[in-house]
């Protein structure tokens, strides 16, 4: 007799930075489903599950859906499958990137399949995409008394380091040094106690590096 196991997992969602995270409640499957996630990186949405146990699993379909209906039904995509682990007893870890995402809300779910061609749907996932590159603004206003904002982006988590240089190379100010999520930030530079002049902020995250200069007149 074919044993059926099922199970619930708990999805929420998370906003970093206007980055969508996703958890999400998932209903009755042939495996044991422990998570699902669903987040940007620098390569697109990443979707993450796992699962403890699987019985009969052939794979899984990832399927996609924009948040735009016609006559009142979704229109869902397959964009990719993912091979199961038949019958297993441990955990196994899957993941999935989308590396061509839909700008803006879209919907994720995974059909399973069972290896006699039954199958069963997850329940959705709403994720906010916005398609990121790393950039780092010309400061705002320029030239600027005392105070300026300084705007800038990263596709990808990574540790963000932000100095102020004089136009001799000196390092005035560090304004950012911290890891951060994928998203758009704004910080601002009180330039109170500086000289008239020219100064240089630069921005190192991951690879990208990039200088833009400033001008102080008081």
């Amino acid at each position: 007799m074919k044993v059926i196991i099922t199970s619930l997992f708990l999805f929420s969602i998370q906003l970093f930075a206007g980055i969508g995270v996703g958890y999400s409640d998932v209903g009755s499957l042939p495996v044991e489903l422990t998570s699902f996630t669903a987040k940007q990186s620098v390569s697109g949405i990443e979707l993450q599950w796992a699962t403890a146990t699987e019985v009969s699993n052939f794979g899984f379909d990832v399927e996609r859906a924009s948040l735009v209906t016609q006559n009142n039904q979704t229109n869902w995509e397959k964009i990719g499958f993912i091979n199961g682990h038949g019958n297993s007893n441990s955990p196994n870890k899957y993941s999935f990137i989308d590396n061509k995402p839909l700008n803006g809300k879209s919907q994720y779910r995974l059909k399973q399949i069972d290896k006699d061609g039954a199958f069963k749907y997850s329940k959705t996932v709403e994720v906010v995409s916005v398609i990121l590159k790393y950039d780092l603004a010309q400061n705002y206003p320029n030239p600027f008394n005392p105070t300026t904002v300084i705007t800038y982006s990263i596709p990808a988590s990574s540790n963000v380091l932000i100095n102020v240089y004089n136009v001799i190379g000196e390092r005035i100010k560090t304004l950012v040094n911290q890891y951060q999520e994928a998203g758009s930030y704004k910080i601002n530079f009180n330039a109170v106690g500086l000289s008239n002049g020219i100064y240089f902020y630069k921005i190192q995250s991951g690879n990208f590096v990039e200088i833009k200069k400033m001008l102080l007149l008081k």
